[in-house]
């Protein structure tokens, strides 16, 4: 029989439950509020509280505000004044799951997303939308790509989001002079050898300067171990829409139940999983700029925002919960989370092809010069290997993406972030090299977006500050990984712990002492049921 006993709490913040030896058999510990104390000293006995289940009173009133946020600067313990992004696909995905969690009471419980702009206006709407079992983290790979199969089959997402199956693989390429003219592509010049590290070129004012080229900056999509999975293959027959000519060899992620490929329209799939959330009881706010989320030392408080319409600022009081979803921002929010952002390039071609991703390796002629940049008397910016990334995908569309770069500083809000039309062109010029279909294709979109990154992967869990989530970090796997994050986030705050994987390596509270519980010393009593009081001290 379960055991459970029940604790009646004044505040989460001021008391703690503290477990005796009798009580060590104990199934269930229920409070009026979520507990994530790591370890308590009483008595000199240590209690390991997190090994415990803490349930949620399900009569308990929660108020969850979910936030897109960029810092500006803070003080410890009273507000953290902020300037969102917009609402992405772990923000939305988190929404979902917890309008739809077993515990959800829409008479007790308030769901908010707060959006300064619009759903999907960062990377969640900019991205290629692959899913893999390939990916990372393994941690939440496996649990997400099968929410996906889940999400499509519940929700009509074939139709709805354009989730499919579609085959992958890595071509390598080998580009000739011949091969650019049998595709009428303009010639390469006479040129130093391709180990000459500068170019000479016009400057503004007529007199000739330098540019140095580079090597090819690769996404970080594929790890060391998805690589080897790659097996040399035939190129497949219905991979028509690149030139066979110049494909050198073909290698395909093959192996069934471990490189298994899908996709989604990550857009469609964004807003999609908001409009669900939406169905279910939640609010979705936009033109809403989070100025301030107030708290004390130990816990949130309250939400502030700006209404970009009517020019007010509202407070939402009462808040106990706040999930920071901030992508790329997330570093600005939490300075210690390390997260960073990683601006990439993309372009999306109208065409309908056959539905392959593709990673490429292409060698370029020396000499070789992208239109754009021969036109001005300018080289080519890469040496002569590039590897741009191609996903057919659903709706008549084709996506390619660049290499990242790092020149131009993550901007305070999504729409802010700027486009390089170099970077765009260069990017169509290499796949024109390759692909008469998509040379000749209409391109119905030039982008950039930020990519979160971290080094060591994504955070996803419980602060220092008791209410203050944070999921971010997921760098090209967001989309992949939404599901999982959210249906994890979502049993955080509902049941205390995640219970559908071990994210254990996520828990933010690992890697900074800022998220360690006991940054802030602190004593106070617990009255227990049994009338005895026991002291306890949060240590440093």
């Amino acid at each position: 029989m379960t055991r459970v006993k029940y604790v009646e709490l004044q505040s989460v913040y001021e008391y703690c439950v503290v477990y005796s030896a009798l009580e060590s058999d104990l199934d269930y510990i229920i409070t009026r509020y979520y507990i994530s104390f790591e370890i308590i000293s009483s008595t000199g006995l240590q209690i390991h509280c997190h090994n415990k289940h803490i349930a949620m009173d399900p009569l308990a009133k929660r108020n969850i505000i979910i936030v897109g946020t960029k810092w500006l600067t803070s003080s410890p313990s009273s507000s953290l004044p902020l300037s969102p992004p917009g609402g992405g696909i772990i923000g939305t995905t988190t929404a979902y799951f917890l309008s739809r969690h077993p515990k959800f009471n829409p008479a007790l419980h308030r769901i908010t997303i707060l959006e300064a702009t619009s759903i999907a206006a960062g990377a969640s709407g900019q991205a290629g939308g692959l899913l893999a079992l390939w990916a990372y983290p393994s941690c939440l790979v496996p649990l997400s790509y099968r929410l996906h199969a889940e999400l499509a089959e519940e929700h009509g997402g074939a139709t709805r989001w354009g989730y499919r199956k579609l085959n992958c693989g890595s071509i390598d390429v080998t580009i000739t002079r011949e091969s650019l003219q049998a595709q009428h592509q303009p010639q390469p010049a006479q040129a130093p050898s391709s180990t000459t590290t500068t170019t000479t070129t016009a400057t503004p004012n007529g007199v000739p300067g330098t540019e140095e080229t580079k090597d090819w900056e690769r996404l970080p999509k594929q790890d060391a171990a998805a690589e080897d999975l790659l097996a040399d293959s035939a190129l497949p027959k219905d991979l028509d829409w690149v030139n066979r000519a110049v494909v050198d060899a073909y290698q395909d992620m093959g192996m069934p139940g471990a490189t298994e490929t899908a996709q989604v329209h990550p857009r469609h799939f964004t807003t999609s999983m908001a409009a669900l959330a939406q169905e279910r009881g939640v609010q979705i706010v936009t033109r809403a700029k989070v100025t301030k989320i107030h708290s004390s030392p130990s816990r949130v408080e309250s939400v502030e925002y700006l209404n970009r319409d009517a020019g007010t600022h509202v407070t939402i009081p009462d808040v106990t919960d706040v999930v920071v979803t901030a992508g790329p921002w997330t570093g600005h929010v939490l300075p210690k989370s390390k997260v960073t952002g990683l601006r990439a390039h993309s372009v999306v071609y109208e065409a309908d092809v056959s539905p392959h991703a593709v990673f490429t390796r292409v060698l370029l002629p020396d000499g070789y010069a992208p239109p754009h940049r021969a036109a001005r008397g300018r080289r080519r910016r890469h040496n002569r290997v590039v590897d741009p990334e191609i996903y057919a995908r659903p709706f008549g569309e084709v996506y390619a993406c660049g290499e990242p770069d790092r020149a131009v500083p993550l901007p305070d809000t999504a729409d802010l972030v700027r486009v390089d039309d170099d970077h765009c062109d260069d990017l169509l010029a290499y796949i024109a090299t390759f692909s008469p279909t998509l040379a000749a294709a209409p391109v119905k979109a030039r982008q950039a977006c930020y990519l979160p990154q971290r080094e060591g992967g994504p955070l996803v869990g419980a602060t220092s500050v008791h209410g203050l989530w944070v999921a971010a970090g997921h760098t090209c796997w967001g989309i992949q990984n939404g599901p999982a994050t959210g249906k994890l986030m979502s049993e955080f705050i509902f049941d205390g712990k995640p219970i559908s994987s071990d994210i254990s390596d996520l828990d933010p509270r690992r890697y900074s002492r800022t998220f360690l519980l006991g940054v802030m010393e602190m004593s106070t009593s617990l009255k227990r049921s049994t009338g005895e009081t026991h002291e306890y001290t949060r240590r440093r």
